[in-house]
């Protein structure tokens, strides 16, 4: 059993922070921004809650955070209460945020000259795949703080890999939703087309989701898609943050992302349609207007 803090309880963090405690058997303290929250997760699972970031992190052996974006990262790790203020030396933080690479690269920075170490670790799977334990986990780090940590991240993980150094697990992460964007815009077109053709969807799926076409996105939403239901998922809001992280790190390094960038303008579509909330797959929607 090790001492946790988790910092960040939100639709990823929330179960998260449940495995920790229940599957992995740690001693956890919770830190969220709306305080009822972390009141209601002891309350559901038991350890504690703190007033900030800093007094959950103190003499924890890993410090875990999972929140929106790199300006929220840095105020509850180096911001006036954040958990960098209080860590013991030799203690990891771990980063589920889904963020740039430089944030990493910079807290990293400030962990190694404090004497802990900070792992950049986000996460793939989605809210069921929180919610079921069975998350990807892309880290960037150092190989030793990665050895001590994954037995930890394994409580709500099915799939843990060290990609490389600091950013090296945000920078695997892009390239997952730059994946995924170009899988759900082609699974969107194909689905479209068949019903076009007067095809049946759910028979069509079920020959070619067995070929070279069959993806994740195909077994799991086609159904939902060819209903028109979207009220569920990864956020459009959230996947144009990824997207949006995916193009600035592209400008940086000089990659060509035109597709990428075509798909994050349907789902600005998307969100002019009032589909903020909706599933990725709601590109579809943006089609059959």
């Amino acid at each position: 059993m090790a001492t946790v803090a988790f910092l960040g309880l939100g639709v990823m963090g929330y179960p998260m922070a449940a495995h920790l405690k229940n599957k992995g058997g740690h001693d956890v303290t919770v830190y969220n921004r709306t305080g009822a929250k972390a009141e209601r997760w002891v309350a559901e699972h038991g350890g504690r809650f703190a007033a900030t970031p800093a007094e959950a992190a103190r003499d924890k052996d890993f410090v875990f955070s999972c929140v929106g974006n790199d300006d929220d990262l840095r105020s509850v790790t180096i911001g006036p209460d954040g958990a960098f203020q209080s860590m013991k030396k030799g203690a990891i933080f771990i980063d589920n945020t889904t963020a740039s690479a430089q944030v990493a690269r910079e807290l990293a920075a400030h962990a190694d000259k404090a004497g802990f170490s900070f792992l950049d670790a986000p996460v793939s799977g989605g809210q069921a795949g929180a919610e079921n334990g069975v998350l990807t986990v892309m880290v960037g780090g150092e190989q030793a703080a990665f050895d001590h940590a994954r037995p930890v991240i394994e409580s709500f993980a099915r799939m843990v890999g060290l990609m490389g150094p600091a950013g090296a697990g945000q920078l695997t992460k892009m390239i997952n939703q730059i994946a995924i964007a170009g899988l759900v815009q082609g699974l969107a077109e194909g689905i479209h087309f068949g019903k076009k053709a007067g095809l049946d969807i759910e028979k069509v799926v079920d020959v070619i989701s067995k070929g070279a076409a069959g993806s994740w996105q195909m077994e799991n939403r086609h159904k939902t898609m060819n209903e028109g239901k979207y009220d569920f998922g990864f956020a459009v809001d959230w996947m144009r943050k990824d997207l949006g992280i995916c193009l600035d790190e592209a400008d940086r390094n000089g990659a060509k992302l035109p597709v990428t960038a075509l798909i994050d303008q349907f789902y600005k579509d998307v969100q002019d349609m009032g589909g903020n909330r909706w599933d990725t797959s709601s590109l579809l929607a943006r089609l059959e207007r």
